[in-house]
């Protein structure tokens, strides 16, 4: 009887292990939608607007484009710039997942729509939030036609995509994943718990492979704004904008930059928001003499 029992124990412990390997090593399809980028533009009535680039994070769609976000949308168009609102995955037509974003496709539908008259195309800055914020540091740090760069409750390393394996980068470039840090065994415990910040506290212990993630910030052409929560509890934000100050600091970067640390946790930077229009009001100014006579057309795109 205990043999019996033994046996199967073992066969059980097998079967654990064996899921656990294949969860960890199995790799999804890539999503027919790949490189599939969903867009609404909010072009005001005046001449040669600044472009601002907005980006949601972690849950998906086209954030920018919801009603929380209007006061924010309504006072930037009313300075006189543009807002072009993405939605990278979980939206009508994108991948359904933050799983192998092509930095490529985003950047290619930005420049396309910058193009479009009474926008100045030289003039785009990039703005997210959370993963939004991972997103903008690692566009703009391979594509120089960004101008500026405000990053929000941000990381200074790509993360890997949000699937059931986690084991593939969030990213794409030139058709080949962008070094990401691995979630370890260890932080399915934490994640299955909501506790985002200690799940993600254990990936970066991996020192060598947050070493080899770690975004080319200082390749950025134009200055950048990082904004954080003192006490996120999503993740580690400010003691990741720090390291990407001393980054910028190690590498000589040429370009106006700042980390301000607010009172508050992940959506602190939101609730702060004159720090993003005196950013902007210095180093993207628009030509608008008299803001608030400015109004705005929508235009969806795919």
């Amino acid at each position: 009887m205990k043999k019996r029992i033994k046996r199967i124990l073992f066969i059980l412990a097998l079967i654990l292990v064996s899921g656990i390997v294949y969860i960890f090593t199995y790799v999804p399809s890539l999503s027919k939608q790949h490189g599939v980028v969903e867009t609404v533009l909010y072009l005001g009535n005046s001449d040669n607007q600044p472009l601002i680039v907005a980006f949601g994070g972690a849950e998906g769609g086209i954030d920018w484009h919801r009603n929380h976000m209007k006061g924010k949308r309504d006072s930037l168009i009313q300075k006189g710039y543009a807002i072009l609102a993405i939605g990278y995955f979980n939206a009508d037509g994108t991948p359904k997942n933050l799983d192998r974003i092509s930095l490529d496709a985003i950047s290619d539908t930005i420049m396309n729509i910058a193009k479009k008259p009474k926008i100045d195309e030289s003039k785009i800055a990039l703005i997210g939030g959370s993963r939004g914020g991972e997103l903008v540091l690692n566009l703009a740090s391979r594509f120089d036609h960004f101008n500026a760069v405000i990053a929000m409750s941000t990381s200074n390393v790509s993360f890997p995509a949000i699937t059931w394996s986690a084991n593939t980068s969030s990213w794409t470039y030139k058709g080949e994943e962008v070094p990401y840090v691995p979630a370890p065994l260890k932080t399915i415990s934490p994640a299955l718990k909501g506790d985002l910040y200690t799940a993600h506290k254990m990936m970066l212990e991996d020192k060598e492979a947050s070493k080899k993630a770690e975004i080319q910030v200082e390749n950025i052409n134009g200055a950048i704004l990082i904004l954080s929560g003192i006490n996120d509890e999503m993740w580690p934000a400010t003691e990741m904008s720090d390291k990407l100050i001393k980054r910028l600091k190690n590498k000589n970067f040429k370009h106006y930059n700042v980390h301000i640390k607010l009172d508050g946790g992940h959506i602190a930077p939101l609730e702060h928001f004159n720090f993003v229009y005196d950013f902007l009001d210095k180093h993207l100014p628009t030509e608008v003499k008299k803001p608030g006579a400015n109004k705005s057309t929508v235009v969806k795109n795919k």
